[in-house]
């Protein structure tokens, strides 16, 4: 007979089954953002993340078992949750292909979402590592420890793209004479201001002759 589960491993399976339903949805969304990308780099980046985050799923529901959830609502509770992500990011993918006012913007704007999914699961990787490791669970420290440098590793790719999209969507989609203007006027307010200065200066090289 199975040992009871306790109240120790009851609530490392309460924040992994929250993580195991975060991977699912993020699975899902990684799906649609993928099919909207055409920036190459971008898109390898972001099928490499979903190949991490499904090992990231897999790697969850194993510690999920492993600490009692299968003999518990945690496991029933761990599939809801994964669904019901599914669905949600489902949901999201259509809403997502029309966002923007063009393929640029799109893109921008789905590498902002990926950024705020990437700090919760930053967080919720946080959570369980420090968790863990107060309860004297040094597995599941490993565990969240791992795949949180992981998420961190894709939150720094997504702050470096994110200002390369933005000046994207500046090329796509704002003349140049408007992107141009506001330096154009500043460099000839200040050759304006400069040419009396500039006037004097060669009068007074003339005088000094």
């Amino acid at each position: 007979m199975a040992a009871a589960q306790t109240i120790r491993d009851a609530k490392l399976v309460q924040y992994l089954t929250e993580a195991y339903g975060n991977e699912k949805q993020l699975e899902s969304a990684l799906e649609a953002h993928i099919a909207m990308t055409s920036r190459a780099a971008y898109k390898k980046r972001l099928r490499q993340h979903l190949t991490e985050t499904k090992r990231h799923a897999r790697e969850v529901e194993k510690r999920i078992k492993r600490l009692g959830g299968s003999s518990t609502l945690g496991e029933v509770a761990a599939s809801a949750q994964g669904l019901a992500g599914k669905a949600l990011a489902a949901a999201q993918g259509p809403l997502h292909a029309v966002r923007g006012t063009g393929e640029a913007e799109k893109e921008l704007k789905n590498a902002k979402t990926e950024y705020a999914s990437e700090a919760e699961e930053i967080a919720t990787y946080a959570a369980i590592e420090a968790l863990a490791a107060n309860v004297g669970d040094r597995d599941t420290e490993r565990l969240a420890r791992a795949i949180r440098r992981e998420e961190e590793r894709m939150a720094r790719y997504l702050e470096r793209l994110i200002p390369t999209l933005s000046r994207a969507v500046a090329t796509a989609e704002i003349p140049a004479r408007e992107r141009n203007g506001g330096r154009t006027r500043r460099r000839r307010a200040t050759a304006r201001r400069s040419a009396p200065r500039k006037r004097a200066a060669r009068t007074q090289k003339a005088r000094s002759r």
